[in-house]
C-alpha cells in the first residue's frame, strides 16, 4: 500500500522528496494565491478578503495553561512543560471561527470549518524563558491536511486558479493529477462532515510544531460535552456565525476546550503496518497520526469569554502567524509549512494594503 500511496505523492525517504524545488513551489504557490485571493473577491463583488477562512467570527478568550506536572509520571511531565507550557498560568487569547472557504459561502455549504487564536504572553502570568510575547494556533476540524506537501500545493492551486478546470488538469504532468486527484478526494471527505455549531467541533492543527529542541508535536482543541448550543436554523444562510453570536451573548456559561499535544514517537506510530522515521510524519501532512498509537495529552483549556464578539473591521484586521508569532522552539515544522506561510503572509500584505489606501 506504501509503494501505491507514493504515486500519489506521499514521500517515504529525503530522496523522494525533492526539497532543492521547494523554494521555486514556494515562489510559483505566492503567485497563485494571490490569484485566488483576488479571483473570489472579483467573483463575489466584494473588497478582498483572507485568501483563505474568508467568512469568520472574532472574539475575546482567556487560554490557561495548566501544571503539567499534576498526576503524570517524571518523564511525561518533562517531555509536556515546554514552551508556554513549563509555567501554569492564565493569558488573554483572541479567537477566530471559520470556514476554510476563500469565498463568502452559506454555513451550510460542505467546507471544513477552523478555529484559530492568538495567545497574550505579556499579560496574565510571566512568559517563560525562550518563549515569545504572542503564540498563534491555526486548528482545524480535521486531522490532517488534504494538501500533502509543497509539491501537492502547487499542483492543486494551478488547478484552482486555472480559467478552464478540465483544461488546468489535463496540463499538469501525470504525477501531479494523481498528486491533485488524492487531494481532491480527501477534501470531498474532510468537507462532507456533519455541520455542527462552532463551540461543539473538535479541532486539530493538522501539521506538526517543535515542542523544544528535540520534540514534535500536533495540537487539539477538543470541547466539553456541556458546550451550550442550539440547532442551527437551515435556511440562514448564515447560521454558524448567527449561533455562535447567540451563545456569546446569552448564554450563562461559556464553551471550553480541553488543549492537548500529541508527541511523534516514530518508534510506536505505524503507516500501513510499516514503521517510518520522524521525517516521514513531519513531511507528509495529509498521514494520519492515530491516537492509538500517539494519544494526546491535556495541557491547558480554551475559555470564551462572554458578550465579546469583535467589531467587523477589528476582526478583518486581526491576522494569525503560527510561524511569525511563536518561539524556535515552538515553530511548526514540515514542507507544507515552509510552503504556506508564504502565501499566507502575502495574502495578508494584499488585504492590508487595501485597507491602508
Amino acid at each position: 500500500m506504501l509503494f501505491l500511496t507514493r504515486m500519489f505523492g506521499v514521500t517515504a525517504n529525503e530522496a523522494e522528496r525533492n526539497l532543492g524545488a521547494e523554494a521555486v513551489c514556494i515562489d510559483a504557490i505566492v503567485e497563485k494565491v494571490l490569484v485566488m485571493q483576488a479571483n473570489a473577491a472579483t467573483q463575489q463583488h466584494r473588497s478582498l478578503g483572507r485568501g483563505t477562512h474568508a467568512k469568520g467570527t472574532c472574539a475575546r478568550a482567556v487560554f490557561e495553561v495548566h501544571d503539567v506536572k499534576a498526576g503524570r509520571d517524571a518523564s511525561l511531565a518533562a517531555r509536556l512543560a515546554r514552551g508556554i507550557f513549563a509555567t501554569p498560568g492564565t493569558y488573554p487569547a483572541t479567537v477566530r471561527f471559520a470556514n476554510a472557504d476563500p469565498k463568502v459561502n452559506s454555513d451550510f455549504k460542505a467546507d471544513v470549518r477552523s478555529l484559530s487564536f492568538s495567545v497574550d504572553l505579556t499579560q496574565g502570568a510571566a512568559a517563560s524563558p525562550g518563549t515569545t510575547a504572542r503564540q498563534d494556533f491555526s486548528l482545524q476540524n480535521t486531522t490532517t491536511l488534504p494538501i500533502n506537501d509543497a509539491h501537492a500545493f502547487l499542483a492543486i492551486m494551478k488547478l484552482l486558479t486555472a480559467s478552464n478546470p478540465a483544461a488546468g488538469l489535463w496540463k499538469l504532468p501525470f504525477k501531479d493529477k494523481l498528486r491533485v486527484l488524492r487531494t481532491l478526494a480527501l477534501v470531498q471527505v474532510q468537507a462532507h462532515q456533519k455541520i455542527m455549531p462552532y463551540q461543539q467541533l473538535r479541532y486539530g492543527s493538522n501539521t506538526p510544531f517543535r515542542h523544544g529542541p528535540d520534540e514534535v508535536v500536533k495540537f487539539s482543541a477538543t470541547p466539553l460535552p456541556d458546550n451550550p448550543a442550539q440547532a442551527l436554523r437551515r435556511g440562514n444562510h448564515n447560521a454558524l456565525q448567527d449561533e455562535l453570536i447567540r451563545h456569546l451573548d446569552e448564554d450563562g456559561r461559556m464553551s471550553r476546550f480541553d488543549f492537548g499535544v500529541q508527541f511523534l514517537d516514530a518508534k510506536r506510530m505505524t503507516y500501513w503496518g510499516k514503521r517510518l522515521d520522524a521525517g516521514f510524519w513531519t513531511e507528509n501532512a495529509s498521514v494520519e497520526w492515530r491516537e492509538a498509537q500517539a494519544p494526546f495529552h491535556s495541557v491547558g483549556r480554551l475559555t470564551l469569554l462572554p458578550k465579546s464578539q469583535l467589531a467587523p473591521d477589528l476582526a478583518d484586521a486581526i491576522s494569525f502567524d503560527v510561524t511569525g508569532n511563536a518561539a524556535p522552539d515552538s515553530a511548526p515544522v514540515g514542507s507544507i509549512n515552509r510552503a504556506r506561510q508564504h502565501g499566507e503572509i502575502a495574502s495578508m500584505k494584499a488585504r492590508r494594503r487595501l485597507r491602508n489606501r
